[in-house]
């Protein structure tokens, strides 16, 4: 492995955590953010949260907060498969009127974490009839490899201590008290089901214990 050596030729310590590198404005169908752009030195992962409004305003107490896990085909081809572009529509569409908040846009998350191509490669399995946590075992990919280090770190970096969480997933709530990142309340972010998405939510809340209540009005959806 090659050494990280300084301009004098002195190895470097190597850093760890995440690393502030950007602030940038950015205007938005949904109102006005600032994109703040990390380096997660630990992963190796360009990350970014959208800012929106003062985050100091009540000391960085309670602030709106929505870990968003990468997904392309649902972020930007707007797949029925899953729910993840709703729910980052929603997310955004609510830390503006909130009038301030985060949306951690977490990349390396991408299939809960094995990567785009394993992902198709699951969801092709799917549409053979195998649910999504058969789907990544039978790959012998584990179900759920995301790390929460970066998204808590960056969250003290931008001065937050305790957050009101957009998630319908206990897990990300857990692994923020496990990084020492206060949750005050979870908020859900339920999204209305379709015909392409209804089995893979209701996997979701019956294998991966996501709180999902309104599945069950609408019991019809096959």
């Amino acid at each position: 492995m090659t050494e990280n050596i300084g301009v004098l030729g002195k190895k470097s310590p190597q850093r760890t955590g995440v690393e502030r590198v950007v602030n940038a404005p950015l205007p938005t169908v949904y109102g006005k953010f600032q994109a703040v752009g990390y380096l997660d030195h630990d992963r190796g992962d360009e990350q970014v949260a959208l800012v929106h409004g003062d985050l100091d305003a009540n000391g960085g107490e309670n602030v709106l907060v929505r870990l968003h896990s990468e997904c392309l085909t649902g972020d930007a081809f707007g797949s029925q498969h899953c729910e993840c572009g709703d729910q980052l529509d929603a997310a955004l569409r609510a830390v503006v009127a909130e009038g301030s908040g985060v949306v951690v846009y977490l990349r390396g998350h991408e299939g809960r974490g094995i990567g785009l191509l394993a992902k198709l490669r699951a969801m092709a399995l799917q549409a053979e009839g195998l649910d999504t946590v058969e789907a990544n075992l039978a790959l012998g990919l584990p179900v759920d490899a995301r790390d929460y280090g970066a998204a808590a770190g960056i969250l003290r970096d931008l001065g937050v201590r305790s957050v009101r969480l957009m998630s319908n997933n206990p897990r990300k709530r857990e692994a923020l008290v496990q990084h020492g990142i206060e949750v005050n309340e979870q908020v859900p972010l339920l999204i209305p089901p379709c015909e392409s998405n209804i089995t893979y939510l209701r996997t979701k809340r019956e294998r991966l214990d996501h709180h999902l209540p309104h599945l069950d009005a609408v019991a019809h959806l096959s």
